[in-house]
């Protein structure tokens, strides 16, 4: 059955919010940049046609104050189903960005890779070993600050237990781990179908905050993000985090990007509460969330790990800041933990950013990406927009 969705189901609650993102215009032809504003989309084509180049801009906030082009409500570009309308399609609001993650940012989810790495990629071994571990360390990692003498003491304790994982260095350790989830134009936007890989049996969403950060390094705004996991494949080995992370679809941001303005900003971002729901055809329901005033890493720490004079991104990052949530309630059988089925309706939320909602399937049943730079490109010189 077709997801629909409405305006009202995916904006953020504060009618303040300054938004802009992409959408597929019909009547453009192509994607285009656009502000979203009282349920309304205007096309920022003018401005840039790159959403990477608009977001670089200087005078961005005062440049959105002007008029532009009206194509149309949100509504016009939802109305059939699956982030489609009569109008157009959402699309993520992000294109020649370079779209990364951070990983192991919080404590608990930090727990939760050691534990797949010790299980060897089997959900069986989950909670024995989910045991053993709390048994070690109690709450002793909450509140610890990442490179410092605390955390020195831990990794001396877990050492000594025979406990110690590489996912605890870059939790814990001074270095962030920093990875390439999905190439620039490969990730879906909300309403579309994201992919897991037909061969994982353990695997879950990650609800996360999605900063959009310049080719300066100046973090502009956030937004909403899956980082879709495959849990055993990434807990036989993580040299194969690249399978587990980058497949067909497996990357979701949106709706929008909401600008900082005076009425939100990092701080802001960093006290944010990230729901997550997944409604299962099977009548399964998973209800959690991911509260940012519990990362172990500051935002502003990681993107400056990300991107600096040793790493440079000339058209930007979307940067995922990792995520609190790690699912451990059974669904297929004791001790079996969670797991997606096919149709799970996927919603991660925040008032302040909206709603993205996505529909799971196999990654090699929903529609093949076939649309990257080069064909963005190719359809901005069509439309003679290209300066």
């Amino acid at each position: 059955m077709p997801l629909h969705l409405s305006a009202a189901d995916i904006l953020p609650a504060d009618p303040a919010a300054l938004l802009v993102g992409r959408v597929w215009s019909d009547a453009a032809g192509g994607p285009c940049p656009v502000l979203c504003r009282d349920g309304e989309i205007y096309d920022l084509t003018a401005l840039s046609p790159t959403l990477s180049g608009l977001l670089d801009r200087d005078d961005l906030i005062q440049a959105l104050s002007d008029l532009h082009p009206h194509l149309g409500p949100v509504d016009a570009f939802l109305n059939l189903g699956d982030g489609t309308g009569r109008h157009g399609r959402l699309l993520a609001p992000c294109d020649l960005q370079a779209i990364k993650a951070a990983g192991v940012t919080f404590a608990g989810s930090m727990i939760e890779r050691v534990i797949e790495e010790r299980a060897k990629g089997d959900p069986a071994r989950a909670e024995a070993i989910r045991a053993d571990l709390a048994g070690i360390l109690g709450g002793s990692l909450r509140g610890i600050t990442p490179g410092s003498d605390a955390a020195a003491a831990v990794k001396a304790r877990l050492q000594a237990a025979g406990m110690w994982s590489q996912y605890l260095e870059v939790g814990i350790g001074p270095d962030a781990e920093v990875f390439t989830k999905a190439p620039p134009m490969a990730a879906v936007g909300c309403g579309a179908e994201i992919g897991v890989h037909a061969k994982s049996a353990w695997n879950n969403p990650e609800p996360e905050v999605v900063l959009a950060v310049t080719s300066t390094g100046r973090i502009c705004g956030a937004t909403l993000g899956n980082d879709v996991n495959l849990r055993d494949v990434e807990g036989r080995s993580a040299l194969l985090l690249g399978k587990a992370k980058d497949n067909n679809a497996s990357a979701a941001i949106g709706p929008f990007i909401r600008l900082f303005d005076d009425g939100f900003d990092l701080a802001a971002v960093e006290r944010l509460h990230v729901g997550l729901e997944v409604r299962g055809a099977d009548g399964f329901v998973l209800q959690d969330h991911s509260d940012m005033g519990q990362i172990s890493r500051a935002p502003a720490d990681i993107v400056a790990q990300t991107l600096n004079r040793s790493h440079q991104y000339p058209d930007g990052v979307m940067l995922y800041l990792g995520t609190m949530f790690a699912p451990t309630r059974d669904r297929d059988g004791p001790g079996l933990g969670f797991t997606h089925h096919w149709g799970d309706r996927v919603t991660i939320a925040s008032d302040h950013l909206g709603k993205l909602v996505n529909t799971v399937q196999p990654c090699d049943q929903v529609a093949p990406w076939t649309f990257g730079s080069r064909a963005l490109m190719e359809n901005l010189a069509r439309r003679g927009v290209l300066a």
